[in-house]
């Protein structure tokens, strides 16, 4: 009898074993890979560089969506990219520093990650990301963020069938790798993209600046002249400039003496004491959701950063060359000017962006 009950559970868990083997060749074999491209909406923009050997799928957009929402990238199952950047507030994070699953706090405030195609400088705010497959992995393998190994990863997602079909889906087959999680949440990002804010429907005849903002905007890309005060603008553009508004560099925008320089930037990547204090010039697209405001988040509102660059300029030996101009006097802002300058910056918020279903958790 005892010999009976045995076999029996053998062949029982045998016959288990080769119905989910079946059902698990028939998920996959009903699945169709199709690489069919993801098509992008850049109006207004220049045309994207898309990574040759990285090219956006729909499928592929897809698979970096879920990874983006997924917790299952932290080490404790409780964060995921979202939970720093958020779509509700511009692809970034309120907070001045981020606080990562073991509850300790980032040393740089999280920024916001929308238009990445057109950023061709490395990427987070010293650029030690080369590219931005690169940049996508390194916060999960942080210990101040989400704490996590690329391996753990890996043999988390790989026991999950959905994740093997998604991947199938993605790539043609369902091997996870390492190398395929950077290049989905690639493509995810890649994908984000803001367009759509009132600036963008006033170029393309669809809207009207009222005379507040359009005063701002004369006032952004009017230069700075010492000479005559009563004609100087606020002169951004040398900084923020084109369609996505920055301009591909690092640069030191005066916070801080040599003395009280506490983050040397991108010196920390180069090496080079003439980087000492620079960081990535950010596109000021939906600034007015992405507070608090620098690489440290010392400033709160959009006000107190006009008034930095029109009266708060610190002398340190790398500032950069055009802010220095600008420093003894100031940039001659009225308080009226700054509140037209600040409504010319809000033109730049994108609403649709915050609400588009292409971009929401998929879960």
């Amino acid at each position: 009898m005892k010999l009976f009950n045995t076999l029996l559970v053998i062949l029982i868990t045998g016959v288990t074993l080769l119905h989910s083997c079946k059902k698990e060749e028939t998920n996959t074999a009903r699945l169709s890979y199709n690489p069919s491209e993801y098509i992008l909406d850049f109006r207004g923009l220049t045309p994207p560089r898309i990574p040759l050997d990285n090219p956006l799928t729909k499928q592929g957009v897809q698979l970096g969506r879920m990874l983006f929402y997924e917790k299952m990238l932290s080490g404790d199952g409780t964060m995921s990219c979202s939970s720093c950047h958020s779509q509700s507030t511009g692809f970034s994070d309120t907070n001045r520093f981020s606080v990562g699953i073991l509850g300790l706090p980032g040393g740089r405030q999280a920024m916001a990650i929308t238009n990445m195609l057109w950023n061709n400088n490395q990427f987070f705010w010293d650029g030690r990301a080369n590219l931005l497959r690169n940049q996508s992995i390194m916060p999960i393998q942080d210990s101040l963020e989400m704490h996590e190994t690329l391996p753990n990863v890996v043999e988390k997602l790989a026991n999950s069938q959905v994740y093997r079909n998604q991947f199938f889906l993605a790539f043609g087959n369902t091997a996870i790798t390492t190398e395929k999680i950077s290049l989905a949440l690639e493509q995810f990002l890649n994908s984000i993209v803001s367009n759509n804010s009132k600036f963008d429907r006033e170029e393309r005849g669809e809207y009207t600046y009222t005379p507040s903002e359009q005063r701002g905007k004369d006032l952004f890309y009017t230069e700075y002249n010492a000479f005559f005060p009563a004609s100087s603008g606020a002169d951004c553009a040398h900084c923020h400039s084109g369609a996505n508004f920055e301009n591909d560099r690092y640069m030191n925008n005066g916070l801080d003496s040599d003395a009280d320089m506490q983050d040397d930037g991108r010196m920390k990547v180069t090496f080079s004491t003439s980087d000492k204090g620079k960081f990535k010039v950010t596109s000021l697209r939906n600034i007015e959701l992405t507070p608090p405001y620098m690489h440290d988040g010392r400033f709160t509102t959009l006000e107190e950063v006009v008034e930095h660059y029109n009266s708060g300029l610190v002398y340190s030996s790398t500032i950069d060359p055009a802010l220095e101009a600008t420093r003894a006097t100031g940039l001659f802002l009225t308080p009226q000017d700054k509140i037209d300058l600040v409504n010319f910056l809000k033109t730049l918020t994108d609403r649709k962006l915050v609400t588009d279903t292409r971009y929401a958790s998929p879960f």
